[in-house]
């Protein structure tokens, strides 16, 4: 509901926005998530999942591979308990989301922004592995409270557009550094 309302709100002008339900099946994410990237080859692709756990709008920094023992919405886990055969433990998304946690907080929107380092090991954490394996880190995902705990979708909407375009303004200023560099 609140990826409705990121929908409804949009980003700034010069960005397409494309909002897709990803269903909590290992297997379809398997397929899905590189099926995306190589349809739209996005600049950023944001994740978006809800947390029974969680109390705030938390950014997470990093998917890990291994640790997925807990059954889908199929009854299906992979045999591996793994994303990615030999890939690596974790994968840092290329966004740093301490500055981005901050930038939101200063904007003073009434929801809490805050960082995690571990997504779960379950549907969202695997998801976000496959996605940061697929992009090289250009991902990013958001654990968002169940609506009314405390937040409404409306909150939970406006919070997810001022994340997404700091995150763009993020990535874009690290990539100027990185042309930069490679032009002298």
């Amino acid at each position: 509901l609140c990826c409705q309302e990121l929908e409804k709100l949009g980003l700034r002008d010069d960005v397409d926005l494309y909002v897709y339900e990803v269903p909590v099946e290992y297997q379809t994410v398997q397929r899905l998530i590189p099926a995306l990237w190589k349809k739209h080859s996005p600049q950023l692709v944001v994740h978006v999942g809800v947390s029974g756990m969680a109390t705030t709008v938390t950014l997470e920094k990093c998917g890990h591979n291994v640790g997925y023992k807990g059954l889908d919405n199929c009854r299906f886990c992979p045999g591996s308990q793994c994303c990615v055969e030999g890939g690596p433990e974790c994968i840092d998304s290329i966004i740093d989301m301490d500055t981005v946690c901050k930038r939101v907080s200063a904007l003073g929107l009434d929801v809490t922004v805050t960082i995690s380092k571990d997504a779960g090991r379950y549907l969202c954490d695997f998801t976000y592995y496959t996605s940061l394996y697929q992009s090289r880190g250009r991902s990013a995902f958001v654990h968002v409270p169940p609506l009314g705990k405390p937040y409404t979708a409306e909150q939970l909407g406006r919070a997810l557009q001022a994340i997404i375009e700091e995150m763009l303004d993020v990535l874009e200023h690290s990539e100027d550094k990185i042309n930069c560099q490679h032009e002298h």
